[in-house]
């Protein structure tokens, strides 16, 4: 990227990066040496998922072959595995959290959410382009539906989600509570410890509940289909200003009928407590 000087010994890449408003991952994107092939599919998966999130790495298959593709179940569970996609639906634990990572219970059960920064949740999802992919977390107020932050990286490690949570801390406040799945990112002490030492109460989905966290999934869903799949991104820094655009459209012009009509950002406002 021409424009970032990764040598000025006077500002830092995340320095640079803030003034020019692009996300850090755009910097340090890379291809990822992914087949095309295997782009292909993970697109098909991908959108195939939004649908029918209870599909597994079997029914994803036949769903690939039906479209004529021919590939095998293990290929299919390597790419589900890459995107951070499985079935969502009740089943037996098959698998233990990694020892060192608290799993936290789920407190939103019966719970009224009636304002602003009672309750904030977050999501990651996968991110397809021309060349490559990214992964995309978002941090957003659960009564309002507002995106209080959201950062692109290029691995799955807790780093862009610490980044993001920071960020929705700094300007937005502290919340009650903070829900998300039981993913690695979110369980890793680098996140939780962030928010025990603000005072938050974490609660975590039951695993493979896809319901627990549905607000996010709603918005994984408008973002691919209005912005993400009717373009073809050549680089970190092409999506990222796309995403910028789509999520300040998102807050400041659509309105929702679950929020008498009003857009996030006016749901987020107008329900916090007035200045005395």
């Amino acid at each position: 990227m021409g424009i970032i000087d990764p040598q000025d010994s006077r500002i830092s890449v995340s320095a640079q990066c803030r003034l020019l408003e692009i996300p850090r991952a755009s910097f340090y994107y890379r291809p990822t040496g992914v087949l095309s092939e295997d782009l292909t599919f993970m697109r098909l998966l991908d959108e195939q998922y939004l649908s029918t999130p209870f599909y597994g790495s079997r029914r994803m298959m036949r769903y690939l072959c039906l479209l004529g593709f021919p590939v095998g179940r293990k290929r299919v569970q390597r790419l589900m595995q890459t995107m951070g996609l499985c079935a969502v639906y009740p089943r037996p634990k098959t698998s233990k959290p990694h020892p060192a990572h608290k799993i936290f219970p789920y407190l939103l059960r019966g719970l009224t959410i009636d304002h602003p920064n009672q309750t904030w949740c977050a999501d990651i999802t996968y991110i397809p382009m021309r060349r490559g992919f990214l992964y995309l977390v978002a941090i957003m107020d659960w009564y309002s539906r507002r995106v209080l932050s959201w950062r692109l990286s290029n691995t799955l490690e807790a780093d862009f989600c610490v980044e993001a949570l920071n960020e929705a801390l700094s300007h937005h406040g502290t919340p009650g509570i903070f829900n998300t799945d039981q993913g690695s990112q979110f369980t890793s002490a680098q996140f939780t410890d962030i928010l025990l030492g603000h005072g938050v109460r974490i609660s975590m989905d039951g695993r493979g509940r896809y319901l627990d966290n549905i607000f996010i999934e709603r918005l994984w869903w408008s973002l691919k289909y209005e912005c993400v799949y009717l373009n073809e991104f050549a680089d970190g820094r092409e999506l990222g200003r796309a995403i910028k655009k789509w999520m300040h459209f998102y807050n400041t012009e659509r309105p929702h009928s679950s929020l008498a009509n009003q857009t996030p950002d006016e749901a987020y406002s107008t329900g916090l407590p007035k200045a005395a």
